[in-house]
């Protein structure tokens, strides 16, 4: 096989992790604001259940969420699971890990945040939502967007832990490539693949934060 025959098929590989990088951005992102606020609540229930699932998400290893996510339904429901479905249980994995890592990081950036905005805030006559919003919200992104690159980077390259319920993404098909082919160049093309989507996303979150500096 030709190293063009190579990167066409790991390129059909590189368009599922990419789906799955983007799905889960879309996803996890809002849902680790909404946990973190549950994180934050002064109701002890809802604080208790948000800060047990963020522990059991971030003490247990991606790879095992998957499996619990696929097989879960069958063994525990016993709903009968068909393939379709897998592409779906990855999304779910990879949306509710990754939706507790940057819960505690939204929290780490609201609650770094000086009591006295909040209150010179309430002097002005905002409510809290309009204090959150257009106050607090926008200088907490700007703190937390270092620690969220580093989860964003860490994303691309989870996305090859797919293959655990056989998704077909890159480092799969790049297995399967090397596998049949008894050569290391599929290997090499996907880690050229993985460099490359990290420079791009790294570069992009660069200049996101350097938008954001107010003190340039």
């Amino acid at each position: 096989m030709d190293l063009t025959m190579i990167v066409s098929q790991l390129f059909e590989g590189m368009i599922t992790s990419f789906n799955i990088f983007v799905l889960t951005l879309i996803f996890s992102l809002p849902l680790g604001l909404i946990v973190s606020f549950g994180r934050m609540s002064k109701n002890i229930i809802l604080r208790v259940f948000t800060k047990t699932y963020i522990s059991i998400m971030r003490g247990t290893p991606l790879m095992l969420q998957l499996l619990v996510v696929y097989f879960g339904p069958y063994f525990i429901l016993g709903i009968n699971i068909s393939n379709n479905y897998r592409f779906v249980a990855v999304i779910i994995a990879f949306v509710l890990n990754y939706a507790a890592y940057f819960a505690e990081i939204y929290r780490s950036g609201i609650e770094s945040m000086p009591v006295g905005q909040y209150e010179a805030a309430n002097v002005l006559g905002y409510s809290k939502m309009q204090t959150f919003v257009k106050i607090i919200f926008p200088q907490v992104i700007k703190r937390i967007l270092p620690p969220v690159t580093n989860e964003v980077i860490t994303l691309i390259k989870d996305t090859s832990l797919a293959f655990a319920i056989a998704v077909s993404e890159m480092f799969t098909v790049a297995k399967a490539i090397a596998s049949r082919e008894k050569n290391m160049i599929a290997f090499i093309a996907a880690g050229i693949f993985y460099y490359v989507f990290n420079f791009i996303v790294a570069f992009i979150m660069e200049r996101m934060e350097k938008n954001l500096n107010y003190y340039r």
